[in-house]
């Protein structure tokens, strides 16, 4: 079964959605001795089966795969669901925003699947523990589990579920808040205040995320305890990343605007790159996630069309000015320069 010892980097390329995590940029970072990871939160089972072969056909090296875990939840009355459709014509108004309607989220069965004949090295989820039913098959098949936590009561139940790994997810870390207990008794933990908490508490190895850029803070993590780091927003501005250029463009402006927390984009707190949109929608009414996820992806994608940054979610940690412009293999062996620095 795979475990971190097996990294000659300790660097787990972080799981993003939305066509960020490409096969190439994936199999690249296993190539160099790191984890490439896949977010397959919204994927089909047959993206995710093409995805994974192709990855695999690219690297003999580790290959994660990620998924959400949603929970059950119903449309809310008639007149929430206006105030929120409301709220985004106010800044879009020429767009048919639709009611979202049930399924509100893919069948995570059916999304296995692929996940079960292929076969990757590690399973990590975000928003909470998997059935037990799950965490054995996948032992069954020599799959490490690898779970988010954004707390150590979170930490504490991952280890008693049986998890791999705990990746412990600080403050700063970009796009969606892994959080699965109560959101408002958040304590909002940087990385290096949550780190050494689960470390000293849990056996299974803990892997830092949240604002790590660059070889000093992968060192800094390992010296707090940490078995890896998992890096996301290190990754976005890579050749291989599926990024955008004017996502890519945000991120290395010379006059960086500031990364703020959102529930407008999907209903839930994410992370991400301050535009008109997260302004707009501050302290406005959303639909409950991931309803409202489904409710501005029209306006997503007519952003995506016309290149627009000011309407996209641009999800990045709170270190994103310091993300690099390199090729995959450059940036791993820049890490590893600087960690051995």
């Amino acid at each position: 079964m795979f475990s971190l010892t097996n990294l000659s980097i300790p660097v787990i390329q972080a799981p993003m959605a939305g066509g960020i995590t490409t096969p190439v940029l994936v199999s690249e970072v296993s190539n160099a001795g790191g984890l490439g990871s896949f977010g397959f939160a919204y994927s089909s089972p047959e993206i995710i089966g093409r995805d994974l072969r192709l990855a695999q056909s690219l690297t003999q090296g580790p290959i994660n795969a990620n998924f959400f875990l949603f929970q059950e939840t119903a449309l809310p009355d008639s007149k929430t669901i206006q105030l929120a459709i409301e709220s985004l014509r106010e800044i879009a108004p020429d767009i048919d925003f639709v009611i979202p309607a049930s399924p509100f989220y893919p069948d995570l069965e059916m999304q296995l699947e692929p996940i079960w004949q292929l076969r990757p090295s590690a399973l990590s989820f975000h928003f909470g523990i998997p059935s037990d039913l799950i965490i054995q098959r996948a032992r069954a098949l020599d799959i490490a589990i690898g779970i988010t936590a954004t707390s150590l009561e979170e930490a504490l139940q991952i280890e008693r579920a049986g998890a791999n790994f705990i990746i412990a997810q600080g403050i700063e870390a970009g796009g969606h808040r892994g959080i699965f207990t109560n959101e408002v008794t958040d304590a909002r933990l940087t990385t290096f205040e949550l780190l050494p908490q689960v470390v000293r508490r849990c056996t299974v190895p803990v892997v830092a995320a949240g604002g790590i850029m660059d070889g000093c803070d992968i060192q800094k993590a390992i010296d707090f305890g940490a078995s890896a780091v998992q890096m996301g927003t290190a990754f976005l501005c890579c050749a291989e990343s599926g990024a955008s250029s004017e996502y890519k463009a945000a991120l290395m402006a010379e006059r960086p605007r500031p990364s703020v927390f959102t529930k407008g984009f999907s209903g839930r707190w994410a992370r991400g790159v301050e535009n008109a949109f997260t302004r707009h929608m501050e302290g406005k009414p959303t639909l409950p996630f991931p309803m409202q996820n489904t409710l501005t992806g029209a306006l997503r994608q007519v952003a995506a069309r016309s290149h627009d940054p000011e309407h996209q979610s641009l999800w990045a940690g709170a270190a994103f000015h310091k993300a690099r412009a390199l090729k995959v293999c450059e940036l791993m062996n820049a890490l590893q320069i600087e960690l051995k620095g």
